[in-house]
């Protein structure tokens, strides 16, 4: 079957399929990076939250979320399944999440909090290192920001 993805307030996702993307999420950040925090931190239910998504039939590959911040936009919680990684779902994903920031705030900065082994992956889609780095549960991160305009 071929991957298709897909955006939509959490509201509007199928459960069976919200709960694939949550369980993916907890699968890479909380047990793969043994990461424990609040995953589930409130913020993809708020007004112009959207979640996209990359699925094969049932199975969720990849997955990321768009907020809505006063100034910005915000892509975050960006995760792919181990078995997915390195075949371009999650960078087509990506693609998708800026043009869909771009489309509903043209001409706003996107920004992320990029895990600093992913910096230069960040870079191919226009961000650029934006502060110092820090550490976020033991795990490097920087700031990134995608400036207004950048194509």
């Amino acid at each position: 079957m071929p991957v298709s993805y897909h955006c939509a307030a959490a509201t509007d996702v199928p459960p069976e399929t919200l709960y694939r993307m949550l369980w993916l999420r907890l699968r890479v950040f909380v047990v793969e990076q043994r990461a424990a925090y609040p995953e589930l931190d409130g913020r993809d239910i708020e007004p112009g939250a959207e979640l996209m998504w990359a699925s094969d039939g049932d199975e969720v590959l990849s997955t990321l979320r768009i907020l809505a911040d006063p100034t910005e936009m915000r892509i975050g919680r960006v995760a792919t399944d181990a078995a997915a990684r390195g075949r371009g779902i999650a960078a087509e994903l990506m693609r998708r999440a800026v043009a869909r920031c771009e489309e509903r705030e043209p001409g706003v900065p996107i920004v992320l909090d990029a895990q600093s082994q992913l910096a230069d992956w960040y870079a191919r889609f226009g961000f650029e290192v934006s502060g110092p780095a820090f550490s976020e549960d033991d795990i490097p991160h920087v700031p990134m920001r995608r400036p207004a305009g950048d194509g």
